[in-house]
């Protein structure tokens, strides 16, 4: 964790799924200083308990700053010292930002502007932005607003100085808030249905570790203005449903569909036809580089462009597809799911 000594990282939407678990990850190392930026006092209060119960030793590493992304004196309070920053802050519900798109743009993409402004200023040294699968040839609000922050961040990137901006675009994280895994376990529990949008509905999965992983990859190996993406697998809705009812004693026959909620696609793309033209294949994940060209296409007239590569649109259609028991094994070594199996329940 050299890279992470004495170093002060600032998480914006840091009481989410993503920010504890990047805590987790490095509370315990060199690190110097963890800062979380996020409006809301409960559960910044709930997590400032929860570590100094779990990692009291440690725990005085984080540090709390109330604001929103929304207000730019608010990100720049807390950016005085901050030497890298993981921006998780984000509405990213798709049905509640279809009601009200303007407030995920007020969030997701003003918000994105404020903390790449308040950042360069602050001579920050990097800024990797989290996006979505949903930002790929997006056809709701939140994906919208996501493929828009992403334009602001390699927009920024072209005159951040010293800070490198990049952004990291995943698919759904099992067992994150407000994900599908935790509704069925409690369905089960309580003998009701369990309910889903279509069954043959496919998505990338991939457990909040491994969005860190990338998180993680992006920082140490991405270049201002790229865009990375993890090669993640992906199953069907209806393969997932099984399998949650296989680990937890649920009924396959009481699996009842419900229909596609306002805004959902039938599958999820990680990199476009477009994006794959200049993708560069790093093992694991996909880095696509900024387009650094002027507004002078002139020039662009004589010259063409270089060979394009041969790889089209990666969507969780053409991904790696998991079997059930593949797709158990995944979900069952999950540490939320082996506490939910163990009788430890979440709130």
């Amino acid at each position: 964790m050299s890279l992470f000594t004495n170093k002060t990282l600032l998480i914006t939407g840091g009481t989410g799924s993503f920010g504890n678990a990047v805590l987790n990850r490095f509370l315990r190392t060199d690190i110097g200083e963890i800062r979380i930026f996020s409006r809301d006092e409960k559960k910044q209060d709930d997590m400032r308990h929860h570590f100094q119960a779990t990692m009291p030793e440690v725990a005085n590493k984080i540090k709390f700053y109330i604001g929103d992304v929304r207000d730019l004196q608010s990100c720049k309070n807390a950016m005085h010292g901050v030497d890298y920053i993981f921006h998780a802050a984000a509405l990213k519900q798709v049905p509640s930002c279809e009601f009200f798109p303007m407030e995920a743009v007020r969030t997701n993409v003003i918000g994105t502007d404020n903390v790449l402004t308040a950042a360069i200023e602050a001579g920050v040294e990097c800024v990797i932005c989290l996006s979505t699968d949903k930002a790929a040839y997006p056809i709701n609000a939140m994906g919208i607003t996501k493929a828009v922050e992403e334009k602001v961040a390699v927009a920024k990137s072209r005159y951040s100085g010293k800070t490198k901006i990049c952004c990291t675009r995943y698919g759904n994280v099992m067992c994150s808030r407000g994900s599908v895994i935790p509704l069925w376990i409690n369905q089960i529990r309580n003998n009701q249905p369990i309910t889903l949008t279509d069954g043959n509905m496919t998505r990338f999965i991939m457990s909040l570790e491994e969005a860190v992983d990338l998180v993680l990859f992006a920082f140490e190996h991405g270049e201002n203005g790229d865009l990375l993406i993890q090669k993640a697998p992906a199953c069907t809705i209806q393969t997932q449903a099984e399998a949650v009812c296989e680990l937890f004693g649920g009924d396959k026959s009481q699996i009842k569909t419900i229909g596609i909620r306002h805004g959902e696609k039938m599958y999820e793309t990680l990199l476009t036809n477009e994006e794959c033209a200049k993708a560069v294949d790093m093992g694991n994940f996909y880095r696509v580089p900024a387009d650094n060209r002027g507004l002078n296409y002139d020039k662009f007239f004589k010259e063409g462009d270089e060979e394009r590569n041969t790889l089209t649109e990666f969507n969780s259609n053409n991904t790696k597809r998991l079997t059930l028991e593949e797709t158990k094994a995944k979900i069952a070594s999950l540490q939320y799911i082996q506490e939910e199996l163990a009788g430890i329940h979440h709130e």
